[in-house]
């Protein structure tokens, strides 16, 4: 089964090639596709300097400007479909969600047979680390929230750990997808759930980033607050239809 990870990427370079030498460390074999959204402070040539010592697993494609997280994720499944890849993973570049807990989706998703495998910070109790409580409540209930409106079964909707099949993929209609910011990994659960697809969870630990920055912005949060009070009236097609 080839396996790829996706990590977009916006002023990462202190955490980048900690990143790569992470994933490619594991036991378990993940290629790696960076999403850099031109990178002021040279992640992107951080990634092409190391592509020299991993030329067959390490990829990266250059955006110009901030696109959104969304359209970041959606350039990296269409070109994870296209190079044929099995399993698709979201993961962030900061190591707040830990590189070891890869197999443990994987895991989930083979031998569960799940279309969506998702890193849960809540599936068993609260699970995360170095927040301030005014966020993590915010999160919390942001999670509650979504479940409220659309009964999805989902503890942790706005998750960014996630495990993808091939099968979810080419069945999800990727170009139908509205929201850019973190409503993004709502809508694609939420589409997800609704078309049948196997939705599963794993807990795990969430951390704090150490390096850079957070990209979380009042605008992403409105976004996702508003947009999934949409989702229950959407009529969510799959692709071809």
């Amino acid at each position: 089964m080839r396996k790829l990870v996706i990590i977009p990427t916006y002023n990462e370079i202190d955490n980048i090639s900690p990143m790569i030498d992470k994933v490619f460390s594991l036991e378990e074999q993940f290629d790696l596709l960076v999403i850099d959204d031109g990178s002021p402070d040279g992640t992107a040539a951080v990634v092409k300097q190391r592509r020299a010592e991993f030329p067959d697993r390490l990829f990266l494609i250059e955006r110009v400007g901030k696109l959104g997280l969304g359209t970041a994720y959606l350039t990296g499944f269409k070109w994870a479909l296209e190079h044929g890849y099995d399993y698709v993973f979201e993961m962030d570049c900061d190591f707040s969600h830990n590189p070891d807990d890869l197999a443990r989706l994987y895991a989930a998703a083979v031998s569960e047979g799940k279309d969506v495998v998702v890193g849960s910070r809540y599936v068993k109790g609260v699970n995360v680390v170095n927040w301030p409580m005014s966020r993590l409540l915010m999160s919390y209930f942001a999670s509650v929230y979504v479940r409220v409106v659309t009964s999805m079964p989902v503890h942790d909707a706005t998750a960014g750990f996630v495990c993808y099949s091939r099968k979810a993929l080419e069945t999800l209609n990727l170009d139908a997808v509205q929201m850019k910011g973190y409503g993004f990994q709502i809508e694609m659960k939420y589409s997800a759930w609704r078309l049948g697809l196997n939705v599963g969870e794993v807990s795990i630990i969430f951390t704090e980033r150490q390096e850079g920055a957070s990209k979380m912005s009042g605008g992403i949060f409105g976004e996702a607050f508003f947009g999934v009070l949409k989702l229950p009236f959407r009529k969510i097609t799959k692709r071809g239809e």
